[in-house]
């Protein structure tokens, strides 16, 4: 199959290349690219799960760190397996578990009621993508992790470039490399324990490493992965849920009915749209999928949107439903290497469609929406809203 999955075509629209792969069969080679391609549910999921065969060690995006030199120290977690692993992914999950996101979610609940009056204040119409989606996740995840004020805004064009380089080397990643090394400096900065607050993410982390859980070098290699994954994933994630129910009014209705389908929607929403498209793993050694034998070293690439979508696994995948389980997507990956902060992004999601739920009756698309292309993610630059306020459900 020569079609080119980076390009801007099927960036913009990916769900003709995503069916075309599906209907191809288990596996699919991309000579462009000289890869393997899964989008079928079953072989994504046993990917994802199968570490041992499907290693993350080698970089999970087509550049292969056994072979060519990584754009920067590759990540403890996303780009390690165990047993190198193991200890950063006890840390961050121990610092990102329920104990610490019961302390926030007051907070960030109190930080979502404070940003939907300014945004609602301003007028009926607005961009949630830049106004909501973007903005809440640089409101309230910064101080979580005890970021300085200054600099914020380096963020998200840190993390754009860092998904785009999982991809290849094409005009998106040419797009980045002018403020490389600048935004680079700026997030190694950011890692250091002197430069952190005295509470929050980070600080936590440092203090395992004080404990003996991880060593003072992997510590500020941890932050760095907060700072990656932690804010595009969840911007594009919430711009996710306010594009569905924007094009699904009537999903909105049933949310106001039943405001506890808050998690069941931030779920549905990511399964339906995906904001993380796709991975790669190396295989290990030759790995048989379906008929098709992949030879050891080969570099697959893992359509999570187009599995997400499969008929094979899910009754009409298409549609945006409220009413569907939707907690076996691979949206957060799966096994080993699933989303470590998934729940603080569901925590987010939840505490601004609670501020929204209480103020707005509808809300609808006012306008075209803008796509913001990148090799890994399915984002929105711009997503002009009309909302009508009222509180009777």
């Amino acid at each position: 199959m020569t079609l080119d999955p980076f390009s801007h075509a099927v960036l913009e629209d990916p769900l003709p290349l995503h069916a075309e792969l599906r209907d191809a069969g288990p596996v699919v080679h991309l000579p462009r690219y000289d890869v393997y391609a899964v989008a079928r549910y079953e072989q994504v999921h046993a990917a994802l799960t199968d570490w041992q065969r499907f290693q993350s060690a080698a970089g999970v995006g087509l550049t292969n760190f056994r072979t060519e030199k990584p754009w920067r120290p590759p990540s403890l977690l996303l780009e390690a397996d165990p047993p190198r692993h193991d200890a950063p992914r006890r840390v961050l999950s121990k610092v990102l578990g329920p104990r610490a996101l019961r302390h926030l979610r007051e907070r960030w609940q109190a930080d979502a009621e404070v940003l939907v009056d300014e945004v609602l204040s301003a007028g009926p119409r607005f961009d949630a993508a830049t106004a909501l989606s973007h903005a809440f996740p640089l409101r309230v995840f910064p101080d979580a992790v005890g970021l300085p004020a200054a600099g914020r805004e380096n963020l998200l064009p840190y993390g754009d470039h860092a998904f785009n380089a999982f991809g290849p080397d094409n005009d998106l990643v040419a797009r980045g490399k002018p403020r490389v090394a600048e935004l680079s400096e700026w997030v190694g900065e950011q890692c250091r324990r002197e430069v952190l607050a005295p509470t929050g993410f980070g600080a936590d982390i440092w203090a395992a490493s004080d404990r003996g859980d991880i060593t003072p070098e992997q510590a500020p290699l941890i932050v760095r992965s907060l700072l990656t994954a932690g804010v595009d994933t969840t911007v594009h994630a919430l711009s996710a849920v306010l594009y569905a129910f924007a094009t699904h009014p009537e999903q909105w209705q049933r949310l106001r009915k039943d405001p506890g389908l808050a998690r069941v929607a931030f779920d549905e929403a990511v399964r339906w749209e995906s904001p993380v498209q796709t991975f790669f793993r190396t295989t290990t050694t030759e790995v048989r999928i379906g008929d098709v034998r992949v030879p050891a070293g080969s570099k697959v690439l893992m359509f999570l949107a187009a599995a997400n979508r499969d008929p094979r696994r899910w009754d009409r995948p298409d549609a945006f439903d409220l009413s569907r389980d939707p907690s076996g997507h691979v949206g957060f990956g799966m096994g080993l290497h699933q989303c470590v902060g998934q729940h603080v992004a569901r925590l987010e999601s939840e505490a601004l469609l609670a501020a929204l739920l209480r103020r707005v009756a509808s809300l609808e698309l006012d306008g075209p929406p803008r796509r913001h292309h990148n090799n890994t993610l399915r984002a929105w630059e711009s997503l002009p809203v009309r909302v009508r306020l009222g509180t009777d459900r």
